[in-house]
């Protein structure tokens, strides 16, 4: 018998499988782009246009919200993947830097656009007793796409340059969008929240889902401002630490390759740590996350944190490549795949009614280290400075953000300071 809500599942996880190959190919053609004569680009060039489809993503997705409620989920997944494929496939057209830099722009807002929406429609989907482990597989295609570009950088980019990775970026639209256009269904909650109650049982019914209880009386009004009440301690911490976060994450996936070319890797193996790295994120996120239901968020984050700024120092010495693999492994695993698991602890540690809100408020501040991260690697690059101290400067980041993960104290309910998510797992 086919699991319930598994099409929908595998469609999601194809989506972000497209968002990460997006977000990820950029690191990978960081040197080429580097060597590359007729742009003649420095490296804080390289790492503000890393930065522009951050800065896009940040538009997306604070733009998602506003759409979905007038579009619906289907039809932002669809207009969204659309978007990023054209952005990312006219890429390897572009003709200088700055029409470079405004397509990688143009294709963050459709990245950041399509994630929310493919999240949630997958936890709409799954099974009660299955969200957490559908959140997370389709949390994994983040990084599965980051694996694939990786991959396919090492055997196409000595031969293509740094076009032919962004024309293979679009062409998987060509599938995709026809699959999507066919099978992705609407959100029930939407249809209901429209009056449309036949149409959502109808969806349910197919494929095999129970509505979620119709909420009795209007629902109660909420305010920004309770977060910063009794919250007010771990809401600011939780800022801090995504911002701490996300600057680890964008920062590592974007200057990678070329760190290890500054330590004296060729182009090919140099790619291949972004692979590891990006595959022990894949493993790392699955089995935190089982870890993490078992023993409690508070106690897994800082653990993994804490590997992760071991694995970076550690990187800042000459050891054996094969050493050098298994720490970057790790580095995924940890500091990198710990993000998704802060994201779930965020919004498991509000009451449901100011959930959204809190979270919204820690990834809306975590974005601006996102963005942050990539062009201050290429400051550090573009100064001289030896390749260590690029290691150094993410390990102070990922230190600081266990350290305050640890700050957090007692929960102010007492209760839930170890709560993992049930019912609603975080959409990212």
């Amino acid at each position: 018998m086919r699991a319930p809500g598994a099409a929908v599942v595998a469609i999601c996880f194809a989506v972000v499988i497209l968002d990460g190959y997006d977000l990820v190919v950029y690191g990978t053609v960081v040197p080429s782009l580097l060597q590359y004569t007729p742009w003649g680009l420095t490296a804080a060039e390289a790492g503000l246009i890393g930065s522009l489809a951050l800065v896009g993503m940040a538009v997306g997705a604070l733009s998602s919200g506003w759409l979905t409620d007038r579009l619906g989920r289907r039809r932002l997944v669809l207009i969204a993947i659309t978007w990023f494929s054209v952005a990312t496939g006219l890429c390897a057209a572009a003709p200088n830097p700055e029409v470079f830099g405004l397509l990688r722009f143009v294709a963050g807002v459709g990245l950041g656009g399509v994630l929310p929406s493919a999240i949630a429609l997958a936890v709409e989907y799954a099974p009660r007793d299955r969200r957490q482990l559908y959140n997370s597989v389709v949390h994994a295609g983040y990084s599965s796409g980051g694996v694939i570009c990786a991959a396919l950088a090492i055997a196409l980019l000595p031969v293509g340059g740094f076009r032919v990775m962004f024309a293979v970026g679009a062409a998987p639209w060509l599938l995709l969008f026809p699959i999507a256009l066919k099978w992705l269904p609407e959100s029930p909650a939407w249809l209901r929240a429209r009056g449309r109650d036949a149409e959502a049982a109808a969806l349910a019914a197919r494929h095999g889902i129970a509505l979620e209880p119709a909420p009795a009386g209007p629902a109660p009004k909420v305010r920004t401002a309770e977060i910063f009440g009794r919250y007010r301690r771990w809401t600011l911490l939780f800022a801090l630490i995504s911002f701490c976060g996300l600057l680890l994450s964008y920062g590592v996936g974007t200057w990678l390759p070329q760190i290890m070319r500054q330590a004296g890797y060729p182009l090919g193996s140099a790619i291949a740590f972004l692979l590891v790295l990006n595959l022990g994120n894949v493993i790392g996120t699955l089995v935190i996350a089982t870890v993490a239901d078992r023993v409690g968020s508070k106690r897994v984050i800082p653990l993994a944190l804490g590997v992760g700024t071991v694995c970076l120092v550690l990187l800042s010495f000459l050891l054996p490549q094969a050493v050098l693999y298994v720490l970057v492994a790790f580095l995924g695993f940890g500091a990198m795949g710990s993000q998704i698991l802060v994201n779930g602890f965020v919004a498991a540690s509000y009451p449901t009614r100011i959930r959204a809100t809190g979270l919204g408020f820690a990834m809306g501040v975590g974005r601006l280290g996102g963005i942050l991260g990539p062009y201050a690697v290429g400051l550090l690059i573009g100064a001289g400075v030896a390749f260590q101290w690029n290691f150094w400067f993410f390990a102070a980041f990922a230190l600081v953000a266990m350290l305050l993960v640890l700050a957090l104290g007692r929960h102010p309910d007492d209760t839930r300071s170890d709560a993992p998510i049930a019912a609603e797992p975080a959409a990212g």
